[in-house]
C-alpha cells in the first residue's frame, strides 16, 4: 500500500493514495471479506470530512477547514441562560481557537469567523459582547487601536495559526498530566521498594551471636532427675 498520509482516530481512518482508485477499492473490498465481523464503509474523493475537519486536495496540496455536518443546527448555549458570564466568553473563544487551528488558509478562517459570529447572534449574543470577546482573543496579534476586532491580513493569521498549532488541546494536556502523575507515583513506589529491599538485606547481614554455637534442648520430669544425674550427666 502506497500512501502519502495516514491518520486514525479509533475506528475512523483518513489516508491519501497515489495509485489508481480501482486499486484502492480492491484493497478495501478484500478487507471487507477477510472477516465476517469487519465491515468498512469508505468514501473516495478530492474533498472529504474527517471528524470535524474538511480536507481538500488542491493540486496535490491538502487544505483544511472546519467541517459542519449538514444536519447540524446552529445552536450554542443561549445568551439568556443562567450561566456565569465567563462561560459565554469561553464558548466564543473556544470556537475562534478551533477555527484558527483547523483552518489552513486565511480565507477558510474568515469564512468560519463569519459563521461563528452569525451563530452567536442567532443565539441571542449581543454585538458588543461578541466584538469585545473577539478583541480580547485577538489582542496578541492586532493593535488595541484597531477598528476591526479580528485578524485582517494573512500575516496576522499565519502568526496566530502557528502559535496555536503548537499548543496541546485541553484533552491532550489532561492526558499528559495523568501520565506524568502515574509516572511520578510509580517512581515513588519503585524507590520505596528499593529502600525496603536494601533495609531487608542490611538487616539480614546483622551478626548472630548464636550462629557458631550448638544449642541442645532437653526436657525431663522431676522423677527422672536422679536417673539423669546418676547415669547420664557423667557421660556428657
Amino acid at each position: 500500500m502506497t500512501c502519502e498520509y495516514y491518520g486514525r482516530y479509533i475506528d475512523d481512518v483518513f489516508m491519501t493514495w497515489n495509485k489508481s482508485e480501482n486499486a484502492l477499492k480492491q484493497i478495501l473490498e478484500n478487507a471487507n471479506t477477510s472477516h465476517p465481523n469487519i465491515k468498512l464503509e469508505y468514501k473516495i474523493g478530492q474533498s472529504l470530512p474527517f471528524l470535524d475537519i474538511l480536507l481538500t486536495n488542491i493540486n496535490g496540496t491538502l487544505s483544511t477547514s472546519i467541517y459542519h455536518k449538514p444536519a447540524a443546527e446552529p445552536y450554542v448555549v443561549p445568551f439568556i441562560s443562567d450561566h456565569p458570564r465567563h462561560v459565554f466568553d469561553n464558548i466564543v473563544q473556544t470556537s475562534l481557537r478551533r477555527a484558527i487551528k483547523y483552518s489552513s488558509s486565511f480565507q477558510s478562517f474568515n469564512d468560519e469567523r463569519r459563521f461563528i459570529k452569525s451563530t452567536f447572534l442567532y443565539n441571542g449574543y449581543s454585538f458588543s459582547f461578541i466584538d469585545k470577546t473577539f478583541q480580547k482573543f485577538f489582542s496578541g496579534c492586532i493593535s488595541s487601536r484597531s477598528f476591526l476586532p479580528f485578524l485582517n491580513n494573512e500575516k496576522q493569521f499565519s502568526e496566530m495559526h502557528h502559535a496555536l498549532s503548537g499548543q496541546p488541546s485541553r484533552q491532550q494536556s489532561q492526558v499528559e498530566m495523568r501520565i506524568a502523575t502515574l509516572t511520578t507515583d510509580n517512581e515513588h513506589l519503585i524507590k520505596e521498594s528499593d529502600n525496603k529491599q536494601e533495609f531487608t538485606i542490611q538487616g539480614n547481614k546483622k551478626q548472630n551471636e548464636f550462629q557458631n554455637k550448638l544449642i541442645i534442648h532437653y526436657t525431663h520430669e522431676n522423677r527422672f532427675d536422679t536417673s539423669y544425674n546418676n547415669e547420664f550427666k557423667s557421660s556428657i
